[in-house]
């Protein structure tokens, strides 16, 4: 192997390009920067190409964007496969497109917010339509309960309810038990300790409970729903199974939003539950409050009721939200898996918005009803 290199003779009747050594990627080192220099402005009118070694594109492309003119193709009939490599890298750096025009800082800032306005409006639509179908596919399930798939109903009960009771448990029991411990320490202070009762359970019963449930739901299911009808996407299942007439949300989404409005109900129960034991035990412990104090102050305040109709009102409608968005994210994953790993952060994501959002809907309705 040679380096590559060069001399330019211009004593003749027009300027010629000495080329000697390797023209190739591994040994052109810096002589593509003399060269430049040398040619600037000056066009070159022969090649010699008597010492020259090896040709690749690398040295083809050196030539193209150091000489201010094309070569003649006469000029390589010493190595014709040099001259058709010439030629193609010329074509090529000819035709390529320019750096693309850089706007403006503030004109790409308003760029990236019209993408993200146009993104949320496809997103709202998308969902709407997705909704339309959802809509049509419970009302065909009802018409026709023949053909409901009882199998999937319970298989999704099961997943996505009875197995998420021991961390849905276990949660909402610090969570009193936190409640308690803050109650604990303020109240005393001001001595209305036996007020704590009452914290605990106008907080588990009318928000923490079904809140931190359905946030717990909405990492665990939602993103397991877009996971799994996710995946049938990518490996065309889903077409599969329109092609067979079977109606993939009659098959995916009916059998999840069933599972969901039939356990979430129930999960918030049990993290009520889980919640005032929590607190009962801190009272019982920091305060000296027994368990039949505890009962009896809930008992005796007669908007207890009030306040778990409230929590248990919200849960259906969670319940739908975390259902939907799951198999909604789900079924718009395309072919490839960043497009799965997107969908599933957003299903998750866009779940725990909408309960936070909802959530804070229902308490300014319950306000103005005055429950």
């Amino acid at each position: 192997m040679a380096a590559a290199d060069f001399q330019i003779d211009d004593g003749g009747p027009g300027l010629t390009l000495r080329l000697t050594g390797d023209w190739t990627a591994t040994e052109l080192g810096r002589v593509s920067r003399r060269l430049d220099d040398q040619l600037r402005e000056r066009c070159v009118d022969a090649v010699d190409l008597t010492d020259l070694g090896r040709f690749d594109t690398a040295g083809a492309l050196a030539i193209v964007q150091a000489s201010n003119c094309v070569l003649p193709e006469t000029a390589w009939v010493q190595r014709p496969e040099a001259g058709r490599t010439y030629a193609m890298v010329e074509k090529l750096e000819r035709e390529s497109a320019g750096p693309p025009h850089r706007s403006p800082a503030w004109v790409r800032g308003f760029a990236k917010v019209g993408r993200g306005i146009q993104d949320i409006y496809d997103e709202a639509t998308l969902s709407l339509a997705f909704l339309g179908r959802l809509v049509v596919a419970v009302g065909s399930a009802l018409r026709n309960p023949g053909r409901i798939r009882w199998a999937a109903w319970f298989s999704q009960g099961e997943r996505a309810g009875l197995d998420a009771i021991p961390i849905i448990a276990t949660t909402n029991f610090f969570i009193g038990a936190v409640i308690a411990f803050l109650g604990a320490n303020l109240l005393t202070q001001f001595g209305a300790g036996v007020f704590t009762v009452q914290l605990v359970a106008v907080s588990v019963l009318r928000e923490f409970a079904v809140v931190i449930t359905s946030v717990l739901l909405a990492g665990r299911s939602s993103s397991s729903f877009a996971a799994e009808i996710g995946s049938m996407r990518m490996n065309q299942e889903v077409d599969a199974m329109q092609v067979m007439g079977v109606n993939p949300f009659q098959a995916l989404v009916i059998p999840r939003l069933a599972a969901m409005l039939a356990m979430l109900p129930l999960l918030t129960f049990i993290g009520m539950i889980a919640g005032l034991f929590g607190g009962l035990i801190v009272t019982w412990a920091e305060l000296g409050y027994g368990p039949s104090f505890f009962i009896q102050r809930m008992t005796d305040d007669p908007k207890m009721s009030t306040h778990l109709g409230v929590g248990l009102l919200k849960a259906p409608v969670f319940a739908v939200v975390i259902a939907a968005i799951g198999c909604r994210q789900g079924m718009a994953v395309a072919g490839d898996v960043e497009s799965l790993g997107r969908r599933v952060t957003a299903a998750v994501v866009q779940a725990i918005f909408a309960i936070i959002f909802l959530d804070a809907v229902f308490a300014m309705i319950f306000l103005e009803l005055n429950w």
